[in-house]
Parts: C-alpha cells; structure tokens; sequence
C-alpha cells in the first residue's frame, strides 16, 4: 500500500476512534499527542506481575531511552491490577483473558489496548504426582484451587463445561498463586488451576501432573489494559502509545531469543535457571491484531461465566475495547 494510503488509514481510525467515544461506552476521549518536552514530564505508572512485562522490557533492552519515567508497581494477579487501574493508582498493565471480563462487569473504568497470544497448553490443571484423579470428570465434588478472575478462572470454567460439569460441581478455593502453592504441595486442595511460569515451577519443584491443559478452553489471550483516565490524559495516552510498542517489540525480540530470555528470566525473578527454561520453552506471547475475532472470543467467555452465574448480568465486552493505538502496534509488529 502507498505510503499516502496508510497515513490515511490511520488517520481515518484515530478519527472514528475519537468518534466512538462517549460517556455512554465509557471510552475515553482521543486527545492530541504532546510535544517531545511534555512527554518528558510524564511518568507512566505500570502494574505488573512478578517476570511479567518490566523483566521482558529489560532483557530486551526497551526500557533505555523511554522518553517518559517509568514508576512500576506489583501484584499478584490481573484484578488487583485492574482495580488499581479503575481507581486511577496505575496508567497501564497486562492481564489475561479474564480479569477485563470481571471488571467490565463492575464497570470499571478500563479499556484494553492491545493484545498478545501464548501458549495454551501451559495453562493447566495440575494434580499431585499421586493423585488419584485421572482426568477432568474425577474433579467432581473435589477441591480446586484458583485465583479468582484470573485467567486460570476461565480456563477451569471451560474445562469443566467440556467435560459435562459446572463449577458447581467442584469445590473451588479462591488462592493467589504463591498461596495455591503451598496448599497444592501441603495436599490442601486436591488439584489447582495456574499458568506459567507456577505451571513450570510446579511441575520441577513439586512434580506436578497435568491433569488437563487450556486446549479447547483458553484462548490464550493477554491484554495491555489502561486506564481511561490515563487514555484522556494527553501526556499518559502519548505515553501509552510508547509503551505498548515498546512491549511488541520486546515480544518478538523474547521469540527470537528463547535462550537469552530464559537466561534474564531467571536473574531478574529469581526463577530457578530451569524452571525459567521450561516455560520459555514452551512459547511466548506474540502479539496479534485486537480485531473483531479477538473481541468475540472474549464475549464467548464473558457469557459462558454469566451462564454459569458467575457475574451478575451480561457484559459487552466491545464498550471496553480501545483500538487507538492500532496502527502503531501494528507498524512495531511488522518492523519489530
């Protein structure tokens, strides 16, 4: 396409960006970039997890040279981080498939901004070397651990649902990861629903057996989220946009470079060497187009945990899906 066209295009979707956004979709406003000398009075307050997205920047040298400050805070799952980012205590964050699902059912002031794909067979139920279970349906009447919102959550929920059963018929025991680890280990609860790099670690620490994966039951969807008091800030939105192509470009970079990614996994988390390789191993996020199929999977989830009777009512997941930064994310996935 000419260089014109594309300069069009991206025009024409800022333009029906700002267009679509009202009070009543709860979008933020599109404001105009700011100059290069406000840019620099900006600081970017990022929500993180632990070897999440500040050890990936760092290992692939994106962090150098941002044009803004960068004040990192950490938690120990996505809804913690979006109730942060709904209070307005953070700008931006990366979460999985479900936590934007459960805010936008409290109707947190939230939009997603882009969005990764992983691994979906490395987010797992596991069970104990020797546990009798031997396969989904035995969960029944059994206990599961899980963080609640998570991830993990929407998987699990699946998972069950494929194999003839509801959350219902489960005993499920809300956990952090660092709290489900020790319950899994200590025989508290009989099975646990995590992702990686705990599905790793379980697995080499604990010797952990998959009792079943998120094939057929994840999406394998993560999604940079902000704020949308953040988004209606000139400074913060013209950070964002920074920070996200930032993030794409550390994404490709940690594909590329498994072993060096592994290697500053470790060192920054404090993972073993050979946990951090394992869930390397198993493949990373590569960032994809936040297009329709994207939104309509999310929706599929969404409604499957209103069915369940998990949330209270329906949730348009679109009303919570900002697409401003399409162009740009797209030029750093190209040119990576």
């Amino acid at each position: 396409m000419h260089l014109r066209n594309v300069l069009a295009a991206a025009l024409l979707l800022t333009g029906l960006a700002a267009c679509s956004s009202s009070a009543s979709d709860g979008r933020a406003p599109v404001p105009a970039a700011v100059s290069p000398a406000e840019l620099k009075k900006v600081t970017l307050r990022v929500g993180d997890q632990k070897g999440g997205v500040k050890s990936l920047l760092t290992a692939a040298n994106q962090l150098s040279g941002t044009p803004y400050r960068i004040e990192w805070s950490t938690f120990t799952s996505g809804p913690p981080l979006l109730e942060a980012a709904s209070a307005g205590a953070i700008d931006v964050g990366r979460v999985g498939n479900t936590p934007p699902i459960f805010a936008a059912a409290s109707k947190a002031k939230i939009s997603v901004v882009s969005v990764a794909k992983s691994n979906v067979e490395r987010e797992t139920i596991l069970v104990p070397p020797d546990s009798p279970l031997t396969d989904v349906a035995s969960l029944r009447g059994k206990t599961v651990g899980v963080a609640k919102g998570s991830s993990a959550h929407g998987q699990l929920l699946n998972t069950l649902k494929k194999a003839g059963l509801s959350t219902k018929d489960i005993k499920i025991s809300f956990l952090q990861p660092s709290e489900a680890f020790a319950a899994f280990t200590q025989h508290q609860i009989d099975a646990w629903a995590i992702w990686d790099p705990y599905t790793a670690q379980a697995q080499i620490d604990a010797h952990a057996r998959v009792l079943a994966d998120g094939r057929g039951a994840s999406n394998g969807l993560a999604f940079e989220t902000a704020s949308t008091t953040a988004l209606a800030d000139p400074g913060k939105n013209s950070a964002i946009k920074d920070f996200v192509q930032r993030v794409v470009k550390a994404q490709l970079w940690a594909n590329s470079h498994p072993d060096e990614w592994a290697r500053a996994w470790a060192a920054e988390t404090g993972l073993k060497p050979e946990v951090a390789k394992k869930a390397v191993s198993a493949g990373r996020d590569r960032p994809i187009p936040l297009d329709d199929s994207v939104v309509a999977s999310e929706q599929q989830l969404s409604d499957a945990f209103t069915n369940e009777g998990t949330l209270p009512g329906k949730v348009d997941f679109a009303a919570f899906v900002d697409r401003r930064y399409g162009p740009d994310i797209e030029a750093a996935r190209r040119n990576g």
